[in-house]
């Protein structure tokens, strides 16, 4: 770590606004003006909106990361976690991964830790359920489903089979849609291998409490979407929610009861909760509460941005919503970093702040290979697209949003890759647990059965 008497500039969370506000402050710092110190318990950002793509193939796990020491050589990156945050002296805790905790001074503050699953205490959950929150999660699911097939290709057992070949999604949004739509095709193409399990054996269920699903893309495409799912096998139940999955026995709210060894959670998501513990102004669903300039309400040293911060709208409060705030999605994340960026900046130089004003652009959402939604604006016009041409501005929004141009290319390779060659479906469970099979090679063997009984007699 630094030692300098620079002011110090501390970024808290290395996800999206974290890693463009660094990069958006270093660039445009003068040399040895500040010190910008980056801590997150991991030493890379994941790009959320390829997650559902990393679990069916499509992209490789790598490449949908960015390794912060990379893209930020001029920052301090530490891996770790911020557990407190003294407001009165300006110092934050940080428990690194190994070793105890210690204090770090700060001067200005920039909260971007982002949002964690939103979970409810439904019995079996915590134990059966699998997230998609990030890279692991994904990579977890994509082995998991694939040994679900393994498992009902090699029994005879029809129990065992039918519960390996039941797949539950629970949460209707971006995540839950996207996900369900990329495994559906991921193993509707393994199933080719396999001369025991076919498409029609399988059993896809999709589950959500309210009464539509993708609303982000409108009412019209959302019902689209769910059209277009029935009609690949997804059952798709609304309006209803999941009240235990106790050994994975899936009890609906609705009276539909099913036993799946795959329960995907992607019912929403909440701020992370130690921000109760930074000393700060919160919303009333645990958002950090922000003025439009993105400075946290009260405090001139402090800047929120992205799923952890409640940003007003203004274009939707200027439009007649008085109560607009900014939706939690890559495309406001992207556009309020750059502009936090700059007012950290402005606040260190004494010059005045920029408000975060922006009309909102569409929504993308990919269901499959050649399968999606969009909703494009432009002005008062709304482009409602569907299908193949839809999935193509899915792939290519996010392609030119990935970070890096490294990460750019990488994607675009494997998307021109995946045109000519087929799609792996081979499981690598066994990276879950790595050094079990070193172990029972290495482990000393068990003393043999007669010379226990003779050291048991001497011993009498």
């Amino acid at each position: 770590m630094s030692t300098t008497e620079r002011p110090r500039i501390l970024v808290v969370g290395g996800g999206y606004v974290g890693l463009y506000a660094a990069r958006r402050i270093l660039k445009k710092m003068r040399y040895g003006e500040a010190t910008v110190t980056v801590v997150d318990p991991r030493s890379y950002m994941t790009y959320q909106p390829f997650l559902p793509e990393a679990a069916a193939g499509n992209i490789s796990p790598r490449h949908v990361v960015v390794p912060l020491r990379r893209v930020l050589p001029k920052a301090e990156v530490l891996t770790g976690r911020v557990t407190t945050i003294d407001q009165d002296r300006k110092v934050a805790t940080i428990a690194p991964l190994v070793g105890e905790a210690y204090e770090l001074p700060f001067d200005y503050l920039v909260i971007a830790m982002g949002a964690v699953s939103r979970t409810f205490p439904i019995p079996g959950l915590a134990e059966q359920g699998i997230g998609m929150k990030g890279i692991e999660e994904a990579i977890g699911l994509r082995n998991h489903v694939l040994e679900q097939l393994d498992k009902a290709d090699s029994t005879t057992d029809e129990e065992i089979r039918r519960k390996a070949l039941t797949f539950v999604f629970i949460g209707g949004g971006f995540a839950g849609a996207e996900t369900v739509g990329e495994v559906e095709d991921m193993v509707r193409d393994a199933a080719k291998y396999y001369k025991n399990v076919s498409r029609e054996d399988m059993r896809f269920i999709l589950v959500d409490a309210a009464d539509k699903i993708l609303p982000e893309v409108g009412p019209k495409l959302g019902t689209y979407g769910k059209e277009h799912l029935e009609g690949r096998g997804v059952e798709v139940y609304l309006s209803t929610s999941m009240e235990s999955c106790v050994d994975g026995h899936v009890v609906l709210k609705n009276g539909l009861e099913v036993d799946s060894n795959t329960i995907v959670w992607t019912a929403g998501v909440k701020p992370n909760p130690v921000l109760s513990r930074f000393g700060l102004p919160l919303g009333p669903r645990g958002h950090v509460d922000c003025e439009p300039t993105l400075q946290v309400k009260g405090m001139d040293y402090v800047w929120a941005a992205g799923d952890n911060a409640q940003v007003p709208d203004l274009v939707g409060r200027k439009n007649g919503n008085p109560n607009a705030w900014c939706p939690p999605n890559a495309q406001h994340a992207l556009r309020q970093a750059k502009v936090l960026g700059d007012n950290v900046l402005s606040g260190m130089r004494g010059f005045p702040q920029k408000e975060y004003s922006h009309a909102n652009k569409g929504a993308v959402a990919g269901l499959g290979l050649h399968k999606g939604v969009a909703m494009i604006v432009m002005g008062k016009m709304k482009i409602k697209l569907k299908g193949r041409l839809a999935w193509y501005m899915h792939r290519g929004y996010h392609g030119m949003a990935m970070p890096t141009w490294n990460r750019k290319i990488r994607v675009f390779a494997d998307w021109t890759l995946g045109m000519f060659l087929k799609r792996e479906v081979v499981s690598l469970g066994a990276i879950e647990s790595p050094r079990e099979e070193f172990y029972e090679a290495a482990k000393p063997a068990p003393a043999p059965v007669a010379a226990k009984t003779e050291e048991k007699a001497k011993a009498s």
